[in-house]
């Protein structure tokens, strides 16, 4: 496909986006670094958040040492900001900004596989939350199939996912806006009847200590900043702002967007595990919640629940799709956001009826990192290391000659990088499913995140500057003038 064609596409809300990884010049460049704030706050006003506010309880913590937590992982957003950068200098998604990690060949597989994988892991997970409430409400109106009813609240759901995701950015910039607000309006209505029941007196009838309170602060830790850390699609947001926009302002809008709404409401949510009991809570926070809401107040959180999903799951399938293009598929960013929906979809109905919500959350959570971790860790160090240098040009030139072909189109750097990283990463893991020696050794304290990330981040820069850095063509050489 052509780098870009300017006369066949137009960014407009009111109609459907056909550009999908084609580059985009100059003259199209429009929009403020600002917008970004709004467009990563609508998905974060999150019932998610809730629910892993509440796991920080049930694995132990206070709630002082709940909030220490969740400050800490939120501070991880700040690497979906940094890459986002990397959008407005080429000009391009983030899919097609990793070739100059992992090669023209290389590239493909990466992003086949955390594309497709943290993309359907936050589509299924933000439809199971929407399933269940929605079948919840249904319930108290008589419609009571506990198949059918969920599963028809999913296909309903996906269907304007989809629609958002099929007329893509000017749509999302637009209205994220205005749907951030009227979360925040109903997220926070439903804190003021939370709080009242709140025991703020609340202590765990055994208090942890020494190594089991670490490995309940870790694994809390891990399941927050998985979050963050799988944001690996924040170029894609980006990529239509001028290059000469601030990197720092970039920067700050993703991070403060993602990570404000994420602080205040996953803090709510474990002062919400103090007013209903660890058994309701197993059987499903969602029911739990709306039991202690006004009778109006709980349709009104439902409608909240479906809002912020379409808004998270739009975003996710509009940057799967143009992940789907970057692999090296023929198919045009429509259809691909189509097929993205789809398999998300058929991973939704299969965790709607094998599943408890808080399980699948906290489990698929915790598992994702083994990929988003290395990844967003080779990603931001990428970006710090080369300064931003990115020619958009040069990163659609897969001929063998092209300076991304690298070691016969593969980045042994990057490649490098990421499996190593993703086995200290497993390592280093904690999970009522698996886990890893070093963390069994540790007394089942979680390290993956920041193992991982740091194992990736140094892998990849020590390599760079090895025969293997020199043969893919190092990072040195400017690649662009800088951006900003």
């Amino acid at each position: 496909m052509p780098p870009h064609d300017s006369a066949k596409f137009v960014d407009a809300a009111t109609q459907p986006e056909t550009r999908g990884i084609e580059l985009i010049g100059a003259g199209e460049r429009h929009g403020r670094a600002r917008d970004l704030f709004f467009v990563w706050a609508a998905p974060s006003v999150s019932i998610l958040n809730f629910t892993i506010g509440a796991t920080l309880v049930l694995l132990g913590l206070e709630l002082w040492q709940a909030v220490l937590v969740v400050l800490a992982a939120s501070a991880l957003w700040v690497f979906p900001g940094v890459i986002a950068i990397s959008g407005p200098a080429a000009g391009t998604s983030g899919s097609v900004i990793t070739r100059a990690i992992y090669g023209i060949i290389g590239n493909k597989p990466v992003v086949a596989f955390t594309g497709w994988l943290i993309g359907a892991v936050f589509l299924a997970l933000t439809w199971l939350a929407s399933s269940f409430l929605g079948a919840d409400l249904l319930a108290g109106m008589g419609l009571t199939d506990p198949v059918v009813v969920p599963i028809a609240v999913t296909l309903v759901i996906s269907v304007l996912t989809v629609i958002v995701a099929v007329y893509g950015h000017a749509l999302i910039l637009r209205v994220y806006s205005w749907l951030a607000i009227v979360l925040a309006v109903i997220f926070v209505t439903v804190t003021a009847f939370i709080l009242p029941q709140v025991d703020w007196s609340y202590h765990p009838a055994e208090p942890l200590t020494g190594v089991p309170l670490w490995s309940a602060v870790t694994i809390g830790f891990t399941i927050i900043a998985s979050a963050p850390i799988s944001y690996i699609n924040s170029p894609d947001i980006a990529r239509y702002l001028p290059r000469s926009t601030k990197p720092s302002h970039i920067i700050a809008a993703t991070a403060l967007g993602g990570a404000l709404p994420g602080i205040v409401f996953t803090v709510v949510g474990a002062l919400l595990a103090t007013a209903i009991s660890a058994e309701a809570m197993h059987a499903g926070i969602e029911s739990a919640l709306l039991g202690l809401l006004p009778d109006w107040l709980g349709p009104v959180l439902v409608i909240g629940v479906v809002v912020n999903t379409i808004a998270l799951n739009g975003m996710t399938t509009y940057t799967s799709s143009m992940a789907l293009q970057a692999i090296g598929l023929s198919i045009r960013r429509i259809p691909a956001a189509i097929v993205v929906g789809l398999i998300g979809t058929a991973l939704t109905i299969y965790l709607v009826l094998s599943t408890s919500f808080l399980d699948a959350v906290n489990l698929m959570l915790q598992f994702l990192v083994i990929v988003s971790a290395p990844t967003m860790a080779v990603f931001v160090a990428d970006v710090v290391l080369r300064r931003n240098r990115y020619d958009g040009v040069e990163l659609f030139d897969e001929g063998r000659g092209g300076r991304f072909w690298y070691s016969g189109g593969w980045g042994i750097p990057g490649m490098a990088a990421v499996v190593l990283g993703g086995i200290a990463t497993a390592l280093c893991l904690s999970t009522e499913v698996w886990t890893g020696p070093i963390a069994e050794g540790l007394g089942y304290v979680d390290l993956s995140v920041p193992v991982g990330m740091l194992v990736s981040a140094l892998v990849y820069a020590v390599l760079l500057r090895t025969r293997l850095g020199a043969h893919a063509g190092g990072i040195t050489p400017p690649l662009a003038p800088p951006a900003g």
